[in-house]
């Protein structure tokens, strides 16, 4: 989801280097292709096809060190201008100039002797503050151009199943506590999160519905509470199972088994896990207690999921 008044970043230099190792050097434009920059040593098909440095972080360097630097010293294709880089996140885009760019990876492994500003100075900027991106739409890019930032915001639905809550019997409160998880794990991060929380009936058609629509809508995640056991009214695996495109089975294997060797009752848990298109689902039990161990061994792998889903190596 966009924001309505995006960031505007200016380019202040693009630069190549037809060797890796090396720094680039200044030039007129660079033309982005589906691989990169043409000509550029590092353009190849995978995520790190144009890296990206703000003239913030520089100038940091340049005070704390006292050298002076060009523009592409730390390797950087585009040198920019108005917005720290190093504080985006993978998904964020740069959109302008007829191009757009897709963040993929904040900084990188220092490679020492073997760059060549670290050969000459011993530091370097670009392993902590410098950014990856790749290219989701080409064209020509120059000096005095303007992108405008778009973060990635993170839509996430929170679903309680319950008869009883959804007719006001009783106060839903494992709900709110998966949201207030959820939301406490996007903050550790830090990525930007809108939730949406709804309480349904026990209800195959009504719950079928809404995981369509959630998945049409392309959200990021799904998280149902409820529903999970062997009683009559128990439906949620049932549903959501044959609308995953990929199950995510070890997730939920390792959680009954966890909690499971204490609580015996545990393993009676149906919860599954996968993808329904892009979007993450999983289904918790109906306590706030089970809520909260689940939500513990899903936010661990969480990232990871979301990196591997938009074709990102992050081991």
């Amino acid at each position: 989801m966009e924001q309505t008044n995006p960031i505007t970043v200016k380019v202040v230099s693009v630069n190549i280097s037809e060797k890796k190792g090396t720094t680039k050097h200044a030039v007129d434009r660079i033309e982005l292709n589906s691989l990169g920059v043409k000509g550029d040593a590092h353009a190849g098909a995978w995520h790190r096809q144009v890296s990206m440095l703000g003239v913030e972080s520089i100038e940091k360097f340049t005070k704390a060190s006292g050298l002076p630097v060009k523009y592409g010293d730390f390797a950087e294709n585009i040198t920019t201008h108005g917005l720290e880089l190093y504080r985006t996140k993978p998904g964020d885009r740069f959109v302008g100039a007829g191009v757009e760019l897709e963040v993929t990876q904040i900084g990188k492994s220092c490679h020492g002797d073997g760059c060549a500003i670290y050969r000459q100075v011993g530091n370097c900027v670009m392993p902590k503050e410098g950014i990856f991106v790749r290219v989701l739409k080409g064209g020509s890019l120059k000096a005095g151009d303007e992108l405008s930032f778009y973060p990635k915001v993170y839509r996430v639905k929170v679903i309680t199943l319950s008869d009883r809550a959804s007719r006001g019997e009783y106060e839903d409160l494992s709900g709110p506590e998966v949201a207030k998880l959820v939301s406490d794990f996007f903050n550790s991060i830090p990525w930007q999160l809108e939730v949406e929380t709804e309480i349904i009936p026990d209800d195959r058609d009504l719950l079928e519905n809404r995981l369509i629509e959630a998945r049409n809508s392309k959200y990021d995640m799904v998280l149902t509470t409820g529903g999970t056991g062997i009683g009559p009214r128990d439906i949620t695996p049932d549903v959501v199972k044959p609308l995953l495109d990929k199950e995510i089975p070890g997730i939920m294997e390792h959680i009954r088994l966890k909690y499971g060797a204490e609580k015996p009752n545990a393993l009676l848990s149906r919860g599954v896990a996968g993808l329904m298109g892009s979007t993450f689902v999983y289904t918790l039990p109906g306590s706030v207690k089970a809520v909260r161990e689940y939500m513990g061994e899903i936010s661990k792998v969480q990232k990871h999921l979301f990196l591997m889903l938009m074709g990102i190596d992050s081991h």
